[in-house]
């Protein structure tokens, strides 16, 4: 039985109760799950919202074509606005500003004092008793001569320091690029039978992956860097880091013909095939500093206060393990060798821009220069909020590409901000880039006056060294989460993951991007719909799927579309909606109610729609009017009003079927259901 209540002319069906119940129990909505006992509103008790006034749905100023595009390009390319701080200031005045911009040193140079560079020196010094021994480690890892991850310590450091907006990073070679360099140049070129022609195109990379990052800066298209989701940086660097630690087992183990392949089928099938090589001496040394170093990481982590311990491990362990190494002399101990001193040679001469090698340079530069980009600036930001302040992304964008310029004729490869590093500089107390300037101090001494004193040093002690940097950035914690959050995050971490670990860098890194850019494409092409039902006790509607309370009003189907309406997605919206209205009829009819005759779009959380947005809205309303079902749209924003206000859709829908919110397109009776 169903009993039809009119309300301000309106007619709504409502369910009729069963006999012998209360005349009350009929009005009222079923019954709230018991977190919410609100009683219900008018609309959900008499069968009808309540009668609200009509807003009139405005349009935003008027705007000049020029002025438009102006002030779009500005939201997308300068959305800090950079230029508010020339305004209203003097010749002069805007002149220091724009040095304290571009040059950031001379911005907390002025009010530098000899407190600050008691903490910078500090941090410095310590900073660099892990970045001698880490940079010599990372050059390995890159297939470079170990002196020329010494001379990427020295000048980036001192570049970054003069342009770089970070109080806190610590500049110098990561392993992650180092390996990616590694691994993309040895696939053309040896560097054992053609090492100067890799220290050519190691160069060249360098000097392409700076062009490339300071063009992101430049032009204002940091937004690129953000393609590469978290989630796909976690597997990344996940499956990167055991592929580094496996490269190690060649020291460890003392190993002499290693696979120049970095799979983890290959690597093991080599580390077992080549048992007869293993050196007892060197396992032994290897074992029990990797012991050590991982313990005192263990012990710094635990205690913040204690970070000096683990800063301080790498170097003691270099020191102490070239000591018995001199003392052994032991044959079966392979050692680093003889390390020319000075600073660093000039190396734009060793450039080259044309040949066979010129399209694997930039490809590897593009690489390198991504990942050592999203490092730098994830680490930045991070520390930047720790300590309240702001990191500028294009001008560290700027800074770290202009500094990888500098250091590629200046004999360095690829350089970006350290975590392990900014987070021993942060501890140990740095207060400016200051810090930078010490560590390359420290590292200009031992250029000119050390390099004898690293003949000895043990290959194993490197890759102990090797082991316990990157071992960190295996985040087990942070992939469980993923599960936990977002079932499609987590696929996409393992994917980044397992591609690197049973196919290559390069391809884990292809798939990182590949699975980022889907998801977008993903959330774009399908965007979120839900079905809106009335909550008791407001005004408003909402998901009827997250809110069980929320009732649906009779003979009116809202729909919410949580995204914007592009050529992407437009023709979804159509049969996304259809598809609910199959749905609602199908259970109207199981409830004995009436049957749909108003569709309400909300449309507060469209941002934007382009003409195939438009056009979609247009096919749909024709096809629901074949229906006798009318459409009408509540709540859109200014630019999707203005632009639909400006085509041929703003008066097919006129302003009688465009409503301020969704409680004032059912109440002002815009769609009157039929008995």
């Amino acid at each position: 039985m169903v009993v039809n209540n009119k309300v301000d002319s309106l007619s709504y069906d409502v369910e009729a109760p069963p006999q012998g119940a209360s005349a009350a129990a009929a009005a009222q909505p079923p019954t709230p799950p018991a977190r919410h006992h609100a009683p219900a509103p008018l609309a959900a008790r008499e069968g009808a919202a309540a009668v609200l006034e009509v807003h009139k749905v405005s349009l935003p100023e008027r705007r000049s074509t020029a002025r438009a595009l102006r002030q779009r390009l500005a939201e997308v390319f300068f959305p800090d606005d950079p230029l508010h701080q020339f305004k209203n200031q003097s010749s002069a005045r805007r002149l220091v500003l724009a040095l304290q911009y571009f040059f950031p040193i001379f911005q907390w140079g002025s009010a530098y004092s000899p407190r600050l560079l008691r903490s910078d020196l500090v941090a410095g010094l310590t900073i660099a008793s892990l970045a001698i021994p880490q940079g010599i480690s990372y050059a390995k890892l890159a297939n470079l001569p170990p002196i020329i991850g010494l001379y990427s310590s020295f000048v980036p450091p001192l570049i970054y320091s003069l342009l770089g907006s970070s109080r806190d990073l610590a500049v110098g070679p990561v392993s992650i690029a180092s390996l990616v360099m590694g691994s993309m140049l040895r696939e053309a070129v040896s560097p054992d039978e053609e090492p100067i022609l890799y220290l050519q195109l190691a160069f060249t990379s360098t000097f392409f992956a700076g062009v490339f990052q300071a063009s992101l800066g430049f032009l204002r298209l940091g937004f690129i860097v953000d393609f590469l989701s978290k989630a796909t940086l976690t597997g990344f660097m996940g499956g990167a880091a055991i592929i580094v630690s496996l490269q190690q087992l060649k020291g460890l183990l003392g190993i002499v013909h290693f696979t120049s392949h970095m799979g983890f089928v290959d690597v093991m099938r080599s580390v077992f095939k080549r048992h007869d090589e293993w050196e007892w001496q060197t396992i032994t040394m290897g074992t029990a500093f990797l012991a050590i170093l991982l313990l005192t990481r263990q012990i710094s982590a635990r205690n913040p206060k204690l970070f000096w311990i683990s800063a301080g491990a790498p170097l003691t362990s270099v020191i102490i393990s070239t000591i018995l190494s001199f003392i052994w002399k032991s044959h079966s101990i392979s050692v680093i060798g003889i390390l020319p001193r000075g600073v660093n040679p000039p190396s734009a001469n060793m450039l080259t821009f044309s040949g066979s090698y010129v399209a694997l340079t930039i490809k590897t530069g593009i690489m390198t220069g991504i990942l050592s980009l999203t490092e730098g600036i994830a680490v930045g930001r991070t520390f930047a909020s720790i300590n309240n302040y702001q990191v500028d992304g294009n001008k560290e964008m700027m800074a770290i590409g202009i500094m990888n310029m500098a250091g590629s004729c200046a004999s360095c490869y690829v350089t970006t901000g350290s975590f392990s590093r900014s987070a021993v500089n942060y501890s140990a107390g740095c207060k400016t880039a200051v810090s930078n300037i010490v560590m390359a101090a420290a590292v200009l001494v031992t250029l000119l006056f050390l390099m004898p004193l690293f003949h000895y040093t043990p290959n194993v002690i490197l890759s102990a060294i090797i082991i316990t940097a990157v071992v960190g950035l295996i985040d087990v914690r942070g992939a469980a989460k993923l599960w936990k959050v977002d079932k499609l995050d987590f696929l996409a971490c393992m994917a980044a993951f397992l591609g690197v670990l049973l196919v290559s860098v390069q391809m884990g890194l292809a798939v990182a991007v590949g699975i980022s850019l889907f998801k977008i494409l993903l959330q774009v092409t399908r965007p979120n719909m839900v079905v809106k039902g009335l909550v008791p006790g407001t005004q408003s509607y909402r998901s009827v799927a997250q809110y069980r309370e929320a009732v649906r009003v009779p003979a009116f189907l809202v729909v919410g579309v949580e995204s914007a309406i592009y050529f992407a997605n437009s023709m979804y919206l159509v049969e996304r909606v259809m598809r609910f209205l199959r749905d609602e009829e199908e259970r109207a009819l199981k409830a004995n109610q009436s049957s749909i005759r108003c569709v309400v779009l909300d449309m507060s959380a469209v941002a934007a729609i382009d003409t195939s947005g438009l056009d979609a809205l247009s096919e749909l309303k024709k096809v629901l009017e074949k229906r006798n079902i009318e459409l009408v749209l509540a709540n859109p924003v200014g630019s999707v009003a203005e632009r639909m206000f400006n085509s041929a859709v703003g008066e097919l829908f006129g302003s009688e079927r465009l409503f301020f919110s969704v409680a004032e397109a059912v109440s002002a009776g815009a769609c009157k259901a039929q008995p």
